[in-house]
Order: structure tokens, then C-alpha cells, then sequence
């Protein structure tokens, strides 16, 4: 193990912890829940020179016991102490976290792991188990955080005491480019792919998530997805993990997560926009106000401009509610506030014209090139689209991430390298830029409609029927073969209604569909009682399982 020090080409993200325990070493770095007693959540504190020190007793430990420079592990533990100082122990060994998000379900994990094959495997009880009886991970080295029920390997306590024999910081002399660890994607529209992130990709991360939102050390965060709690540390804020099931956060408890920002003075809210409707409605009908909130930051799937807007009502003036653009190959991408979507930009989009993401965050170069499934071989400034024309869109940034794990075809078709030798990401989403610089999002690639020379895209054609108030949300689906499909709207409704009512409703979204060119093809509306959804956000509509369902509704 040798100190950053050493050399000075060292890049780690785990070096912005030891930066911020020297600088607010007394701070608490998380609170994080114990459970609950008499109605109370109960909660525990670690310090920012805490946290250092048990994630370089666990570092060591870890070089210790064999998981050192470059060995994949895959990481389950539950948001919690040894979550964060795990995963800066971790990059201090110089080892290769494996991320997997567990609410993807059993089959999807087992193939992850099976493409990952992590050559370590540390989690709570619960994961140990079921480890052991899917047969994941064969001969992989085991650390438990929680009882271990005999399968041998060491715990959590022995693994630090085993590091507290060499005193001292840790910290490996890893480069910009060496392997930093795999993201599995959630998989919402395909396979999960691991996506491999090189130590300079987290660092950069960090300083352009800072830049952008203005994040200042000091802050309090209430990460309610887990994975983006990570960066807390880094960012000097304080980590507060909320008393929640992080894979279902549509079901998270609103006066809960009111009384836990009220308690500790929240600045920041990251959530998905299932979690941020959820805390929105119930704020709104107890006109609740979160004076201490600063910023609200919505990832993982478009939030709704209602949802921004109830969001809104509960912060002060100066607060804002931002919605980034990005994806795990590479994030962020844009951002727009709240306040920027003023009343013709939800004009627009009600007219069929596409979500406004915002703008690039500096120092992303983002462009527009033509639509195709094909690999694109080389990128040049003729594929540009010009303003106005949707497309593709593409991004070259220090988050730009330039392979899959184990899957050549796959970074193929999502990479294009430039004379210049830089990698390109493509997106794999359809949009444009305006006039004015923004960003609009029209939806997947993989999701839009062909029928004839007509292309819809499914964000553009939604917006369109989402304005009617008894509708909830809509999806956009095609039957048949690509270029001849047949486009289909899926649509769930706010509440049960009669079926005249229902009879009433289609008449009425075939009549606005009418009425739009870009929507006149559309001539069957289906009523679903609830769209599958993704687990993690539980707001990325599952449209591939949705057009098998109105297949089968229109034999």
C-alpha cells in the first residue's frame, strides 16, 4: 500500500475524503438510521475523520486478506457506515468495486455477477445468503457485514482489526486511466451492461456535479438513492441516509422524510421523481413548507413539470429545484431548473415539441447526429445536425465513459472515436437543440415508431395526451414489424372510472390525437391499470412488456 503522496499522477476519488477529513475532520460526514423505537427513528453519527480512519483500517484489511490493486468485487450493503466506508476502502485498496443495483430482480443480478465474475464478494447477511444458495460468485473471497452463517470468510470487525496492524493512511497509487470499478446499468430498456469507470471519470464526477449545482462543503444531503450518496463525502456534505426501502422510494413515507429533513436541517433533497411526487403531493395537501432546502435534485427519469412545481411550492424563493440529464455511461450530461421552464416551454411540450433538458453542463461538448442502429465508425463536424433537427445525441466529456464490461459489440454500438482520439458516448435518446441553446429530450431510439416515412417518438407523442385531466400518464407503443408498425397508446388513469366514462376518455385522446399531425396515425387507445415500471426509479415506463400486452390486446 503506498501513499498518494508517493506520486503525484495519482488519482483517486478517496483523496477527497482524506482532503475533507483534514479540513472538517470534528464534522459529521452521515447519519444513518439504527430503527425505530416508539414511533422515533433512531439515528447514529460517524465524523468526516471517523469515516477516514475506518475506511483505512478496512483498506488495509482489505490488502491483508487479498482484495488489493485490481481485484473486482462486488459490493451489497445496505446505505449505512459500512456502505460508505466500504466503497472509500475499496478505492484506497486500489480494488475494483462491482455496483449492481438489487432491485433489478434475481434473474438479471445472476446474469450481472456471471459477466462481472467479481473475484471478491462483500455484503450484508442477506446478500451472503442468497449467494450462497443461487451459487454466485463461486471461490470468490467473502467479507460479511452482520453475522456470517457458515460461509466462512471474515466479517466486517475481523477485516478491521486485521488492517488495524498496519496504522497508518492508505492509499493506492492508482492512475487516471486504470480501471476504478463496474456500474452495472438498471437495464430499464435491455440488458444491464457494466459500464467500466476509470478513476479519473469518478473524480471528474465530482467537480462538475460541484460546479454545477453550486454544492458547498458543509451541506447537509438527503440521498434517497443510494448510489449518489456516495458522492457525498467527496463533496464534504453531510450524508443524512432517510429510514426507507431505497428500492421502492414511490412507497417511502412523506411524513417521515418531512420530520428527517426538518431534524437535521436538510439543504439538499436527491430523489427520483416517484419519491419527489410522492413528498410533493403530500407537502402540498398539508401546505408544508421545507425552509431549510436549498436545492432539489431529480435523476433517473423525466419529472413531471407538475411534480417541479409542487416541489416549488415547498421551498423558499431562492431555492431550485434542478432535473439533470445523464445516464451511468456518463453523467451529467444537462441540467435545467425549475424556474427555466416558465409557461412556453410547457407550451411546447404539450404540443408535441419534446422535454427541455437544459443546457450542457460545462465542459460537455454535446451534439445532434442523424438516428441510425448501426455502429458509427468515426465521428466528424459533417454528422452534426443543425439546430432544430432531431437526432441523436452524443457527448464527449471528462464522465464520458468508453466501454462495457465484456461486451465488445455493445461498446461498439454505443462509442464513436474522432481524429482526435476521443470517445464519443451515444446516448442512445432522440432530440434537439433550439434557438436558444436547450437541450430537448423526444425519447429512446430503441423505442420510436416507424410507419412508413413517419418517425414518432414516444416523450413528443405522450406530452400530447398527458394533458388531459383525468389521465395519468400515457405510452407510446408499436405492433408489427419495424417500419410498418402499427402505434399504439397505452394510458392509466388517475382514478377508476365507469366504463361510458372510459368509453368517453378514449374518444377524447383520439380526438386530440386528431388534431396534432405528428399524433394523427394514432388509432387505438388501450387502458392499463397500472404500467410496469422500472424498480429502481419506479418511473421509466417498461414500453417493450407493454407492447407484448397490447399485442396481444389487438389479436
Amino acid at each position: 500500500m503506498s501513499a498518494e503522496s508517493h506520486n503525484p499522477g495519482t488519482c483517486n476519488i478517496a483523496s477527497a475524503l482524506v482532503e475533507q477529513a483534514s479540513l472538517q475532520g470534528n464534522n459529521v460526514a452521515i447519519h444513518y438510521p439504527l430503527g425505530k423505537r416508539r414511533g422515533q427513528v433512531r439515528y447514529a453519527s460517524v465524523t468526516y475523520s471517523d469515516l477516514d480512519e475506518l475506511s483505512n483500517d478496512y483498506a488495509h484489511g482489505l490488502v491483508e486478506y487479498g482484495i488489493g490493486r485490481g481485484v473486482r468485487t462486488a459490493l451489497m450493503l445496505t446505505p449505512g457506515l459500512d456502505f460508505f466506508a466500504m466503497f472509500f476502502a475499496l478505492f484506497k485498496a486500489g480494488a475494483v468495486p462491482v455496483l449492481i443495483d438489487p432491485g433489478i430482480g434475481i434473474k438479471p443480478l445472476k446474469q450481472c455477477l456471471a459477466e462481472a465474475r467479481p473475484e471478491a464478494f462483500i455484503g450484508v447477511t442477506r446478500a451472503q445468503l442468497a449467494r450462497k444458495i443461487l451459487g454466485w460468485a463461486p471461490g470468490a473471497k467473502l467479507v460479511t457485514s452482520g453475522p456470517r452463517l457458515g460461509w466462512g470468510g471474515l466479517n466486517t470487525r475481523q477485516l478491521g482489526k486485521l488492517g488495524q496492524k498496519h496504522p497508518g493512511a492508505a492509499m493506492a497509487d492508482t492512475q487516471p486511466d486504470e480501471m476504478a470499478a463496474i456500474l452495472f446499468t438498471s437495464g430499464s430498456t435491455g440488458i444491464p451492461k457494466g459500464v467500466v469507470y476509470r478513476h479519473r471519470h469518478f473524480v471528474a464526477q465530482v467537480q462538475m456535479l460541484q460546479s454545477a449545482f453550486n454544492i458547498q462543503p458543509g451541506e447537509v444531503d438527503l440521498p434517497t438513492f443510494p448510489p449518489f450518496a456516495l458522492f457525498d463525502p467527496a463533496l464534504g456534505m453531510t450524508t443524512v441516509v432517510p429510514l426507507m426501502d431505497p428500492t421502492r422510494p414511490a412507497r417511502a413515507d412523506p411524513e417521515l422524510l418531512v420530520q428527517t429533513i426538518n431534524r437535521f436541517d436538510v439543504s439538499n433533497i436527491f430523489g427520483s421523481p416517484a419519491l419527489l411526487n410522492v413528498l410533493g403531493r403530500y407537502t402540498e395537501a398539508k401546505s408544508i413548507q421545507l425552509p431549510s432546502v436549498r436545492r432539489v435534485i431529480s435523476a433517473g427519469a423525466a419529472m413531471p413539470v407538475a411534480t417541479i412545481r409542487r416541489m416549488q411550492k415547498t421551498l423558499l424563493d431562492d431555492a431550485e429545484v434542478f432535473t439533470p440529464y445523464g445516464a451511468t455511461e456518463c453523467l451529467p450530461v444537462a441540467s435545467v431548473s425549475g424556474t427555466e421552464l416558465d409557461s412556453e416551454i410547457e407550451r411546447r411540450t404539450a404540443a408535441g415539441e419534446g422535454t427541455c433538458i437544459g443546457r450542457p453542463v460545462s465542459p460537455n461538448n454535446v451534439k445532434i447526429i442523424p438516428v441510425t442502429d448501426n455502429v458509427v465508425e468515426s465521428f466528424a463536424d459533417t454528422l452534426e445536425l443543425p439546430v432544430g433537427i432531431t437526432g441523436e445525441v452524443v457527448v464527449h466529456g471528462p464522465t464520458s465513459t468508453d466501454s462495457y464490461w465484456q461486451r465488445d459489440e455493445q461498446t461498439q454500438l454505443a462509442k464513436i472515436t474522432d481524429s482526435e482520439g476521443r470517445t464519443w458516448h451515444r446516448m442512445g435518446d432522440a432530440g434537439y437543440f433550439d434557438t436558444e441553446g436547450r437541450l430537448w429530450y423526444c425519447g429512446r431510439k430503441s423505442q420510436r415508431i416507424i410507419n412508413g416515412q413517419e418517425v414518432m417518438f414516444a416523450d413528443q407523442v405522450e406530452a400530447i395526451f398527458n394533458v388531459h385531466p383525468e389521465v395519468a400518464r400515457t405510452a407510446l407503443v408499436g405492433i408489427g414489424t419495424q417500419g410498418r408498425q402499427t402505434p399504439v397508446l397505452c394510458v392509466e388513469l388517475l382514478h377508476k372510472v365507469t366504463r361510458h366514462r372510459r368509453e368517453r376518455i378514449r374518444t377524447d385522446l383520439l380526438q386530440l390525437g386528431r388534431n396534432n399531425s405528428a399524433t394523427a396515425l394514432i388509432k387505438h387507445v388501450l387502458f392499463h391499470k397500472a404500467f410496469p415500471v422500472d424498480i429502481r426509479h419506479n418511473a421509466k415506463i417498461g414500453r417493450e412488456k407493454l407492447a407484448v400486452w397490447a399485442a396481444g390486446k389487438l389479436q
